[in-house]
């Protein structure tokens, strides 16, 4: 199975090989403006032609927004926009111009309506000091040094890693893995190497392929089984919030940048605020490598793992539970399971985020019009069950795909929901990219009324 995969590693960088990629990065950033001023200044010329009654077929021709015509205009020009550009990498303006093809077309995708989620604006001048510095290589020398302790990368040449590449080199040396493209990014203060790579996965099977485990989210626990197993929340930026107040003040007591008089940041604000940056990089890796462990034990091990569809955007408008939520890291834990139960050999399933999995007994099927969130133990009024209310919620969740194997290509109801019914005969039908929908439809209650809808999503292998 042919996959795509990043491999990321710390670069340990010498002031003139630092010079050289800021070189690289600010080439990037004048084909990317340059590019941009053109689009707009054609946009805003057949605009102003129009009001005056120009036809269309006499107005400015228009630029196309495509990469290679980009880059066709960008080299005539370049000998008087950027007399230096022999000094750099061509891959440098190329990188530029792409993220600019690819800005420009999510806009017009989500003015069209064919991209989802919220409207993207259309794209900006890059700025010197607020943009992350970036190069993009697709083509030239790219590879990984004997040793693993050093990259090879054009115009750049060899570049010491902080940490040893030994994951990436078996790979490659194996001929199981081919690199597609290397980038170059400036995050918290700290130089990174990020590797594209095409791998050849082997297909695996998880050691228990008939076990079906469903995964409740949360803040007291991260993720409550049902298996019984609670997985503790962390909650590092909880942990990290002394240290990250204190390095706060200490900006803020700083002279930092005021665009209303001109005054830039001074060295000690610079410090500070990478003294800060890297506060919180630690507290993103420390989230990033626990989430990953979690998820990894739970792909390789269960072959069905059932989650929600959480809406993470709600509740993060919960002032109280904002930052908790935000530390926990639901949305990501959700992206991991994604791809990683299709390179373990399961499914993941995911049920519609009306599914009152926690209003549910799981016990008899009887659901509550209501549920307090501050009631943390679940108590069923028809069959007296008492038990853990986010345990409730993940036998739940894992009967669910129990119903799906039995149902077959037909509906699930979600009892109880407590959602606004649609007319008879409207199927709202959930997509995402790289998932099946496997059972849409509504059904009717025994009391007449037609119960929430309930749909279940499984990742494609």
């Amino acid at each position: 199975m042919k996959t795509l995969q990043a491999y990321r590693f710390a670069l340990d960088l010498t002031p003139g090989q630092e010079r050289a990629i800021l070189a690289h990065a600010g080439a990037a950033r004048v084909a990317h403006n340059w590019a941009l001023s053109r689009v707009k200044a054609v946009m805003d010329q057949r605009a102003a032609g129009r009001t005056y009654g120009v036809p269309d077929s006499q107005l400015t021709e228009c630029l196309s927004w495509s990469l290679p015509s980009l880059r066709k205009a960008w080299n005539t020009v370049k000998n008087q926009i950027a007399p230096w550009w022999p000094e750099v990498s061509k891959e440098a303006f190329n990188t530029g111009l792409d993220a600019l093809a690819r800005a420009l077309k999510n806009w017009v995708d989500s003015r069209s309506g064919k991209r989802a989620g919220r409207p993207v604006g259309f794209p900006r001048c890059k700025s010197r000091r607020r943009s992350t510095p970036s190069v993009r290589f697709t083509t030239g020398a790219i590879r990984v040094e004997p040793d693993r302790m050093h990259v090879v990368l054009p115009r750049l040449g060899r570049l010491k890693l902080h940490e040893s590449a030994r994951k990436l080199a078996r790979r490659l040396d194996n001929g199981t893995a081919r690199i597609r493209s290397a980038t170059v990014r400036c995050h918290c203060g700290r130089w990174h190497v990020a590797f594209c790579v095409e791998v050849e996965r082997a297909v695996r099977a998880p050691a228990r392929p008939g076990s079906v485990v469903g995964v409740d989210l949360g803040i007291k626990h991260l993720a409550v089984l049902s298996t019984s197993k609670l997985i503790e929340n962390p909650r590092h930026l909880a942990a990290a919030q002394t240290r990250l107040r204190a390095l706060s003040r200490a900006l803020s007591r700083k002279a930092g940048p005021d665009r209303r008089i001109g005054r830039r940041p001074s060295k000690r604000w610079q410090r500070a605020a990478d003294r800060l940056g890297r506060a919180h990089a630690r507290v993103a890796n420390l989230r990033r490598d626990g989430l990953h462990k979690l998820t990894t034990d739970l792909a390789r091990e269960h072959g069905t793992i059932v989650v929600e569809d959480l809406n993470v955007t709600g509740m993060l408008a919960n002032r109280r539970l904002a930052r908790h939520v935000a530390d926990a890291g639901f949305a990501e834990v959700r992206r991991q399971l994604a791809y990683k139960t299709i390179w373990n050999g399961g499914r993941l399933l995911v049920a519609d985020r009306w599914f009152p999995s926690s209003k549910t007994c799981s016990g008899c099927g009887a659901a509550k019009a209501k549920l307090a969130l501050h009631e943390r133990v679940y108590t069923c009024d028809t069959c007296g069950l008492v038990i853990d209310r986010d345990q409730n919620a993940s036998l739940n969740l894992a009967a669910l795909a129990a119903q799906l194997n039995t149902a077959g290509s037909g509906s699930v109801a979600a009892r109880g929901a407590d959602r606004k019914t649609r007319p008879r005969g409207q199927v709202a039908v959930k997509r995402e990219p790289g998932t099946v929908s496997a059972g849409q439809a509504g059904t009717v209650s025994p009391q007449g009324g037609t119960a929430g809808h309930a749909f279940i999503t499984t990742h494609c292998k």
